[in-house]
């Protein structure tokens, strides 16, 4: 199979890969290709969110090139950090002494993803104070380019279900994340029964954790079978281009196993260790082959896990290993990775 590389994008900003695709915002994104005469083959509900932010991105492409392409595929961005120590009820400082670090806000995610055809982000929690809920919506109503917030709440605690559904009143506050020590010890505890209001306000779960955290997600999608859970970052799976191991694997099946259990594809340059990580999908296609393999088109999903992914490599360069890997699986793949199957996880309104 031949091999994508990621080239400079022509006309409009878009990330291009060598098998000849294009991620480009586009007023026409829902049409059929114009030489096709037929519908398009991605669904409709696929796209609720094109022209979300109002973002528009003109430009032109050359015909040689558009006559050959299939309908534009938007991208979004599922899993987005953002930080600003500067405020007064910021978490507190790891270590004190040293000068407060730079802010970084969603003006500083668009000026370098919203250039590679990225039409919107989703903010995932990265603090355990409860009133930063409340900061990440405050970003959100501010900026059309957020589509929505998993926010963090404690379901072991007290107040959990008064805090979910405070949150929860705002339509962008659209799940929780939570650790996969928080599903250990909740298994045998109130987990369950807490969970169970998530179905009803209709959100979504995320679990953080290691490589042997989805084999407790399959426990507990079986208990919750209408709960949407999304694993994050593959497991934290250590890649090294090589086949990844039985165990992982066998997890990774036992929660796949369950239709209400998706994967982010996220943090795959992080989990390499190098820095720089490998741009050539060819280090990656172990895990994302087997990944491929056990939740298919409809279940795997985008996401950076940006700035944290600047560790490992620009945001270029993440963004391109998946264009590459996911054009290779045609339109409709690419068109639900990128954005179809974020929909249907969180439920997103149209803003």
């Amino acid at each position: 199979m031949r091999k994508c590389q990621a080239q400079d994008s022509v006309g409009p900003p878009a990330v291009v890969s060598s098998c000849g695709q294009i991620f480009v915002t586009s007023e026409n994104s829902l049409a059929a290709s114009p030489d096709s005469g037929e519908k398009s083959s991605v669904q409709r509900r696929d796209f609720l969110l094109i022209g979300i932010g109002g973002i528009v991105i003109s430009g032109t492409v050359p015909l040689a090139l558009m006559a050959r392409e299939s309908p534009k595929i938007q991208v979004l961005d599922t899993h987005i950090h953002f930080f600003d120590e500067t405020r007064p009820t910021a978490p507190p400082r790891l270590k004190e002494g040293k000068p407060l670090p730079r802010p970084i806000l969603p003006d500083d995610l668009k000026k370098i993803a919203q250039p590679l055809g990225v039409v919107g982000a989703i903010i995932i929690e990265a603090s355990p104070l409860l009133e930063d809920n409340q900061w990440w919506l405050d970003l959100a109503a501010k900026d059309a380019f957020i589509a929505g917030v998993v926010g963090r709440l404690d379901p072991a605690a007290d107040d959990f279900e008064k805090n979910l559904r405070r949150f929860a009143g705002n339509p962008l506050f659209r799940g929780i994340r939570i650790s996969h020590n928080d599903v250990k010890t909740g298994l045998n505890g109130t987990l369950v029964d807490r969970l169970k209001l998530m179905v009803e306000l209709d959100l979504a779960l995320e679990v953080n954790g290691g490589p042997d955290m989805p084999a407790d997600v399959a426990i507990l999608a079986a208990k919750l079978p209408k709960l949407r859970i999304a694993i994050n970052h593959a497991a934290n799976l250590r890649i090294d281009g090589k086949e990844p191991p039985r165990k992982w694997r066998e997890g990774m099946e036992a929660a796949a196993n369950h239709p209400n259990v998706y994967c982010k594809v996220s943090a795959l340059v992080e989990q390499t260790g190098q820095k720089p990580a490998p741009r050539d999908v060819a280090y990656y296609r172990p895990v994302l082959d087997t990944l491929w393999t056990l939740f298919g088109e409809d279940r795997l999903i985008f996401g950076s896990n940006w700035p944290i992914s600047n560790g490992g490599a620009p945001y270029e360069t993440v963004l391109g290993i998946v264009s590459d890997y996911f054009t290779e699986k045609g339109e409709k793949a690419a068109a639900r990775f990128f954005l179809g199957n974020a929909q249907a996880v969180y439920g997103l309104r149209k803003r």
